[in-house]
């Protein structure tokens, strides 16, 4: 039944998936016929046609990739102004490939249509066509938090270090690393944190003028002032309270890159002279229950999201060396379609819950995490698609606005209409751009298979 149900999800996300595609090509298509935008083709997918059917005069079908999708519509690229004609004609390979696709835009032009073509719309309807899309995906995973947050509640980590538990006393490091901690005797000295007020259920703020954002900052910021008194500021009942907290000389763990105590080649804890307060603390995190939440809940997934897209670099230098070397891929890093799948499958068969520790879970939660991972998709496209490179809608969004600029600085200046922007300049740009989609996506999808996401 296992495989049964992994085989569930699997195919559960997949669909909801490809509603999500087809929803935000939906988004493209409305308001490009609404402004008379002729539309030739709506297609869910990519590659060879798999069913397509006529309807007035768009073609709607499916393809066999379902990777994306897309809405053709007429005259995407404006002609080519007369006063750029003899220059790019001596431009060579690269001016002929420019003018061939500008060429085959045109060219579905029928005589009588020409203001159907795109490239005649103003300003706003552009923007209005192209973000669209990404906004039907934003819309669908407001949809989606709007039922999952009332029945089941959601969590997000917020800034800061929670503090769990307060060591009363200092106590050596023991020799086995299983062993627990001594008691404390009225012979040990008291910790720093007992000392100084601090309380379980405090959330530290900052520690010596630096914020704080995750529970390893208070480590690092404590071990780097042993012997010096520090403020420590802490948030109680909703308020600020600065301590003064003077971290002791102490016997503490060497960590290794993944928080574990290194061991010597005898098996005994490694351990090093650093500050010590004596504190367990871990991420606070905010409860979200209530239909009013949702707008705060999905700025929080849009603001980590943008955060993730702009490190994407980066990102994407770790998911090469956990595919190709010995590093651990980042739970919070990007997925391709067969990483989200696999984590699909995994959540319908309890796989996630029995390695957290649960024996079991109702079919109920794990729908409302299946819901919560395609949510967690639709934002993703979402911010994705804003990104201002062709060929992404934001792409469009960019050329729309920079026409608009152009033309509204010729009239302020009482200078000639400098004409339409000719988006099929920008081709050998969107090829470069597609080529490096396509890397990533094919790295994406390896790292998935050899070396996936861990929740």
């Amino acid at each position: 039944m296992t495989v049964l149900y992994y085989a569930l999800g699997v195919l559960l996300m997949v669909l909801g998936i490809g509603v999500s595609i087809a929803l935000h090509e939906i988004g493209h298509l409305v308001p490009a016929k609404r402004f008379g935008v002729r539309c030739s083709q709506y297609m869910v997918g990519f590659g060879r046609t798999l069913w397509s059917r006529r309807v007035g005069e768009t073609e709607y079908g499916v393809k066999a990739i379902p990777l994306g999708g897309y809405v053709r519509m007429l005259g995407m690229f404006p002609p080519k102004a007369e006063r750029h004609m003899d220059a790019a004609a001596r431009s060579g390979r690269l001016a002929a490939m420019i003018d061939e696709a500008r060429n085959e835009s045109l060219a579905e032009i029928a005589p009588g249509e020409e203001h159907r073509a795109f490239y005649r719309l103003p300003t706003w309807q552009k923007i209005v066509v192209m973000l669209g899309g990404p906004v039907t995906n934003l819309l669908i995973a407001a949809l989606i938090f709007a039922f999952v947050i009332p029945l089941f509640g959601m969590q997000t980590p917020e800034r800061g270090a929670r503090v769990e538990a307060v060591s009363q006393c200092v106590r050596p490091v023991p020799a086995d690393p299983d062993a627990g901690q001594a008691p404390c005797t009225s012979a040990d000295a008291p910790s720093p944190a007992a000392a100084a007020g601090l309380r379980p259920g405090d959330v530290v703020v900052d520690v010596a003028g630096e914020s704080v954002a995750e529970p390893a900052d208070v480590g690092r910021l404590v071990r780097e002032h042993a012997g010096r008194p520090v403020p420590v500021t802490v948030r109680r009942d909703g308020e600020d309270v600065v301590l003064t907290v003077t971290p002791i000389a102490n016997e503490v763990p060497v960590l290794d890159d993944r928080g574990r105590p290194r061991l010597d080649d005898s098996g005994k804890a490694l351990t090093t002279t650093a500050g010590f307060i004596g504190t367990s603390t871990r991420q606070p995190l905010r409860e979200y229950h209530s239909v009013t939440e949702v707008p705060a809940f999905l700025w929080f997934y849009v603001e980590s999201t943008g955060r993730v897209v702009l490190t994407l670099p980066q990102k994407m230098v770790d998911i090469w060396q956990a595919a190709f070397g010995s590093e651990e891929r980042d739970a919070n890093g990007p997925m391709s379609v067969v990483g989200v799948g696999r984590v699909a499958g995994e959540v319908a068969s309890g796989e996630v819950a029995r390695d957290a520790g649960v024996p079991d879970v109702s079919w109920t939660a794990k729908a409302a995490t299946l819901w919560t991972l395609l949510g967690g998709l639709n934002i993703a496209l979402f911010v994705f698609n804003l990104i201002p490179l062709l060929p992404l809608d934001g792409g469009h969004v960019a050329g729309a606005l920079w026409e608009s600029l152009k033309r509204g600085f010729a009239r302020v200046t009482h200078r000639p209409d400098p004409g339409y922007v000719d988006v099929a300049k920008a081709l050998p740009l969107t090829y470069a751009v597609s080529l490096v989609l396509i890397a990533m996506s094919v790295l994406l999808i390896y790292a998935d298979l050899v070396e996936p996401v861990r929740l």
